[in-house]
């Protein structure tokens, strides 16, 4: 089983290459957008799968592409800007995938390289940080703020500080200021819920807001326990997976394989097996896993959210990989 699971593991990465550019940007497909977040996905997919050149490339692109205020675009297409917003949490996962990059290389010159581009996505973050602690989501194309935050993109958030904490420690870099800001964001996270997900949209019945705060570690232990029972009726299709949405009637595979990261990184290891058993037969014949499949007649068809987009794409694989090594390895850093 092991050996199958390492197979699997690679010829998810071989897809991912396989559609990354010379530059070093990870589309979604080919032909399709690259955007900042799935792009580090799959970068730190690619480490975990032995791919460090491959990952360091990817790196290489987004050191390349930032924004003189330390942000990214929201997507690239044929390495043009496409959709101008700026997004704090795009911002700040380069930090999340360079501490795994150099968990897995223990490449300190290369971490020194990307430093700047940790330093200077994290604080425009920072730079839309509330009195309260919660940090917007983002800027406009005109560079006007969106007055709100999200709590999945802040748990995402929190994750990308607490790392880019680490690597500064590492590059002996004192960042106390982060650490109190990280502090400040988790403490509105768990003790101010209402300052999320305010501004008329309801995120209750999005699967990621269900299962992301314990996916970082924000919430652990029991409280997680009784979190994950809650909404599992909800957001659970038994033998298949996890829905994207609780009122929709189709397993989104990306979701499926974070959930089985959650419960990993939350000690439900039986559970996440499970899951992951569920989930890994939704494979097309060259190994690559679907984007979606429609419950109940097993069907699979482009996104009715975005048909424009393929069957499969780089950061499900992604997500497939970061799952299985996560189970193999239990312990998350």
């Amino acid at each position: 089983m092991l050996k199958d699971i390492q197979r699997l593991i690679q010829s998810q990465a071989d897809f991912i290459i396989s559609q990354q550019f010379p530059s070093g940007a990870i589309p979604w497909y080919q032909g399709g957008i690259t955007d900042p977040w799935d792009h580090v996905e799959c970068a730190m997919a690619l480490d975990f799968s032995s791919r460090s050149n491959e990952a360091s490339l990817a790196y290489k692109w987004m050191r390349d592409t930032q924004n003189p205020d330390g942000s990214w675009y929201s997507s690239y297409l044929n390495a043009k800007p496409q959709d101008l917003t700026k997004d704090t949490n795009f911002s700040t996962y380069i930090a999340t995938g360079m501490w795994f990059h150099y968990l897995t290389t223990r490449d300190l010159d290369f971490l020194r390289y990307t430093w700047s581009a940790v330093e200077k996505g994290i604080d425009f973050a920072l730079s839309l940080q509330q009195p309260d602690g919660e940090i917007y989501w983002g800027l406009s194309e005109n560079n006007q703020v969106w007055p709100g935050a999200i709590l999945t993109a802040s748990s995402s958030t929190w994750l990308s500080i607490k790392y880019g904490i680490r690597i500064a420690k590492n590059l002996g870099v004192d960042k106390h200021d982060w650490n109190k800001a990280c502090q400040r964001l988790a403490r509105a996270i768990k003790e101010q819920p209402e300052r999320f997900d305010r501004l008329g949209e309801d995120k209750s019945g999005h699967a990621m807001t269900w299962y992301y705060p314990i996916l970082v570690g924000l919430i652990k232990g029991k409280q997680a326990e009784k979190h994950i029972l809650e909404g599992w009726q909800a957001f659970i299709i038994d033998d298949w997976g996890c829905k994207c949405f609780a009122d929709r009637q189709s397993v989104c595979v990306a979701e499926t394989f974070e959930l089985v990261l959650a419960l990993a990184r939350m000690g439900a290891r039986d559970k996440a097996k499970m899951v992951l058993d569920w989930v890994l037969q939704f494979r097309d014949s060259d190994g690559v896993f679907y984007r979606e499949v429609y419950w109940p007649q097993r069907e699979i068809r482009r996104s009715e959210l975005e048909p424009q987009a393929h069957e499969k794409n780089t950061w499900t694989s992604a997500a497939a990989i970061l799952a299985m090594v996560a189970l193999d390895r239990i312990k998350i850093p």
